[in-house]
């Protein structure tokens, strides 16, 4: 008689190949890496465009410490309007600003919309305290060296803003803006 030794019976050996998972945990790895990158990139951008706005904001916001009184206007018509330039001076010179010519635009640029301010590098700030007052003028600065600002009155002039909108616009920044 033949002894018969137990042994497990051999498993069969399956067909699979540890390259396929291998494969899908790869594919994984790289959707994760780039759902990671993006958002990185994200919050940079975002940084960066909150940082410009910023500046923007700072750039853009009147000079608080200025007062009409300080600051020497010309008023010119380059309308057909008769008077209109002695009009639009009487008014902010009614507000405290200091008038130190009316006259016709004595250039010959063409000005259109409702006006136009022409200054010079050191009235920079003169003619954005001045935007208060004709928000819609373009703007033109040339070589003059002083402060003093020219309002050109354009056609489409129709009146000064209001004081409670200049009081508004020179309000203490809220909102976004405050955040800067």
């Amino acid at each position: 008689m033949t002894l018969r030794t137990e042994r497990p019976p051999v498993r069969p050996r399956s067909g699979r190949r540890p390259l396929p998972p291998l494969i899908f945990l790869l594919v994984l790895a790289v959707a994760a890496l780039g759902v990671w990158w993006n958002v990185l990139r994200t919050e940079k951008q975002e940084a960066a465009e909150e940082a410009a706005a910023c500046e923007s904001v700072a750039e853009a916001a009147p000079p608080t410490e200025l007062e009409p009184a300080d600051i020497t206007l010309r008023v010119f018509n380059a309308t057909d309007t008769a008077g209109l330039a002695q009009t639009v001076a009487t008014a902010l010179g009614e507000r405290g600003f200091i008038i130190a010519e009316v006259a016709n635009d004595p250039t010959e640029r063409e000005v259109t919309g409702v006006g136009e301010l022409r200054y010079g590098a050191r009235g920079s700030d003169a003619a954005r305290y001045v935007r208060l007052f004709l928000p819609e003028a373009g703007d033109h600065q040339d070589v003059r060296a002083d402060a003093r600002v020219d309002v050109v009155v354009g056609p489409e002039f129709a009146t000064l803003a209001s004081a409670e909108e200049v009081a508004a616009a020179l309000a203490p920044v809220t909102g976004a803006a405050a955040e800067c």
